[in-house]
């Protein structure tokens, strides 16, 4: 008898994901409207790496390496060198005269913003890092110093707003409006199915 019952459980749960994927299949497609609009990331997202520079033009990084030691992915590299009175870089006794990160290795995991005491380095909400060459993704001090471009090398603006016209850093993504509200939807439906 516990056979019978097993085809009949599994029938029923293959009726149920075949329901979901026709149900899905004949809904309304949504069609991402990338570059011209794109979502707004999450306020915690880590993207690309920044290093910040102090109020006095001073670079808050002074090379202890802790990023490097901390990262899993054995992508940061850190050459200190000895600040002089002539030549003052950092606050401290050290700067980072070399400061390299392997953005095709990077795993964006944030132990280095962590482990960073300076608040040096921080992960921020630039996510379109792709390049055709691997040289590329080798990011420099100096890019890393930089602001992220606004615009790619076609001239598409980066940072492309939202249907609201909001920026990137939204507090809340359009995608994740439009996906309670449809959620939402279905879960007065089916209480209204269960009452009737």
């Amino acid at each position: 008898m516990s056979g019978i019952g097993g085809v009949f459980r599994g029938t029923k749960n293959t009726g149920v994901g075949l329901a979901t994927t026709l149900r899905a299949f004949l809904g309304k497609n949504i069609t991402e409207q990338y570059p011209e609009y794109k979502h707004p990331v999450m306020p915690r997202f880590r993207g690309r790496h920044k290093l910040h520079l102090h109020a006095n033009g001073l670079e808050k990084c002074v090379g202890c390496s802790l990023c490097a030691a901390a990262c899993p992915a054995d992508c940061i590299r850190v050459v200190a060198d000895e600040n002089t009175p002539d030549n003052r870089v950092s606050a401290g006794e050290r700067y980072a005269q070399v400061y390299e990160i392997n953005m095709s290795r990077c795993i964006f995991c944030g132990y280095c913003e962590m482990a960073c005491p300076f608040d040096a380095i921080t992960l921020g909400n630039d996510w379109e890092l792709a390049d055709l060459n691997r040289d590329q993704m080798i990011y420099t001090k100096d890019m890393l110093l930089a602001d992220p471009p606004t615009n790619d090398e076609y001239g598409m603006d980066r940072r492309a707003p939202t249907r609201q016209g909001e920026g990137l850093d939204s507090a809340t993504p359009v995608w994740l409006e439009e996906t309670v509200a449809r959620e939402g939807a279905q879960r007065r439906r089916s209480d209204r199915s269960r009452r009737a």
